[in-house]
């Protein structure tokens, strides 16, 4: 399989060598719905449907200092809730079994056997991810642990009762990540971290956003931060510009372009094939909110197929683009977030308010993911299927809730009064980052866009109330044609 792949897409160097030299072992990728396995000191993804919980290893010198867990009693309530590690140590982190078990303290862990970024384990190509490392390469053996079954498509029937339900369902299943994407993102970002460390010793490049947290499609781009620690603060302009004469001299990436926003990017493409990647340097809550988001796209089964839709009929209404003053893809993720928490029976709780040891915004990096692995189950008591929840998302931002009076907040799952603080004065919507507390709405800074995207939730929710019919929102057959077409 390793070799098809390398002639699929070209990889070089010292990473190419070492995987056609032991062709044998594999990186552990469970690309079912919602995994993450392993490959160089960064993140990847795998298992897609039921995440399994994930298991980290770090350096031997390393100590967890967060303390156990807050567990309050989850809210089930009918009404609307109110409102220093060494760069060269490679660091393990792969999914086990979905476990049930209550959550235990951070700090009570015990490391698993360590594994290298190269050796990994073959499985059964299955829909989606796994996560990790950074650091050299060092050759330890890793034994393989068995995968979990995919439980995501079996639990779908059971909100699948209507034909709008099984028209969402569909387009899911068609258009999730699949595990051959995320290999080939995470081969790609195990060669570039090699090359980048010939002038950036220390960095470590992690593979972030969609691609590791389970709500991404096949089409989706692979968003990396690269990560350097030291007493100075790096300036990310003059890191990207460094990395974009690099690039040039790369045989596996082309078109470089470098995006001086707020959060500076390098953009770039895998040369020779439609893969495209988005690279920050130290934007490190771009780690934070992976794991996030991943821990509630794995708290209920409709979570990522509503998500999904949604990006998908944002992006055919043409209100999917930050960049032309409409809604980032992270924005509408909040959105949809938002709107399930605050419904008179929650599909989702608010995770950092009930445990906020494990979604600290002052835990150290490293201890990320291991923060993430401990949040418990939550059983919501709410049964509404895929296609009620998709016209009521709709009806909700189209009449009742106030854009100019509210803030979406995802921290608190709830609605708060807009300030007249400069974050959210004079802002058409106000949707609050969940770590750093700003608005990630902000490139909607035009009446004409505002009105433009208010007008779409308006229309929409109209045409799919009266048909029931995904077909009248977004063209269904040909987005999966087109996603297929990537296979």
């Amino acid at each position: 399989m390793l070799s098809l792949l390398l002639q699929h897409f070209p990889v070089t160097g010292t990473a190419a060598k070492r995987m056609l030299k032991h062709p044998e072992v594999s990186v552990a990728y469970n690309c079912s719905p919602l995994t993450i396995g392993d490959a160089n000191r960064g993140f990847h993804v795998l298992e897609q449907q039921r995440l399994p919980p994930y298991v980290w290893t770090p350096p031997p010198h390393f100590a967890p200092t967060v303390g156990p867990p807050h567990k309050p009693a989850l809210n089930h309530s009918r009404k609307r809730p109110n409102i220093n590690s060494s760069p060269h140590l490679v660091k393990r982190q792969r999914l086990g079994p979905p476990s049930h078990a209550t959550a235990s303290p951070v700090s009570n862990w015990i490391p698993p056997p360590r594994c290298l970024p190269h050796q990994v384990v073959a499985v059964p190509s299955t829909p989606l991810s796994s996560f990790d490392h950074f650091g050299p390469s060092r050759h330890v053996s890793t034994p393989h642990q068995p995968q979990s079954v995919p439980e995501s498509s079996n639990e779908l029937q059971a909100y699948a009762r209507d034909h709008l339900s099984r028209q969402m369902v569909e387009l899911f299943e068609a258009c999730q990540q699949q595990s051959v994407d995320l290999e080939r993102k995470e081969i790609f970002r195990t060669q570039l971290q090699e090359d980048i460390q010939s002038i950036f010793s220390a960095a470590r490049l992690y593979l972030t956003g969609s691609s590791m947290n389970g709500l991404g499609c096949r089409s989706s781009d692979a968003d990396l931060c690269l990560v350097i620690k030291g007493n100075k603060k790096p300036d990310p302009v003059s890191v990207l510009s460094r990395l974009r004469k690099l690039f040039r001299t790369l045989s596996y990436v082309e078109g470089t372009c470098l995006i001086r926003a707020k959060v500076p990017i390098l953009k770039f493409k895998e040369k020779g094939s439609d893969l495209e990647f988005d690279l920050n340097v130290n934007n490190t809550v771009g780690i934070r909110n992976t794991f996030l988001l991943r821990s509630y796209a794995q708290a209920d089964p409709r979570v990522r197929p509503m998500i999904l839709v949604v990006k998908k009929w944002a992006c055919f209404q043409q209100i999917n683009d930050a960049s032309k003053g409409t809604l980032s893809s992270y924005t509408l993720v909040l959105m949809v977030l938002h709107y399930l928490q605050t419904l008179r029976d929650p599909v989702l709780p608010s995770l950092q308010r009930d445990h906020p040891d494990c979604f600290s915004p002052c835990m150290d990096i490293d201890v990320v993911p291991e923060g993430s692995k401990h949040v418990p189950p939550y059983n919501s008591r709410n049964q509404s299927s895929l296609g009620e929840l998709l016209l009521g998302f709709l009806k909700y931002y189209a009449s009742e809730f106030s854009w100019d009076r509210q803030v979406i907040s995802v921290r608190e799952a709830t609605a708060l009064p807009k300030t007249n603080s400069q974050e959210w004065r004079k802002k058409f919507i106000c949707v609050e980052e969940p770590f750093e507390r700003n608005n990630v709405a902000r490139a909607v800074h035009e009446k004409l866009k505002f009105d433009a995207i208010r007008a779409q939730f308006v229309q929409s929710s109209r045409k799919l109330h009266g048909k029931k019919d995904l077909n009248s929102i977004l063209p269904l057959r040909a987005i999966i044609n087109k996603e297929a077409s990537r296979r």
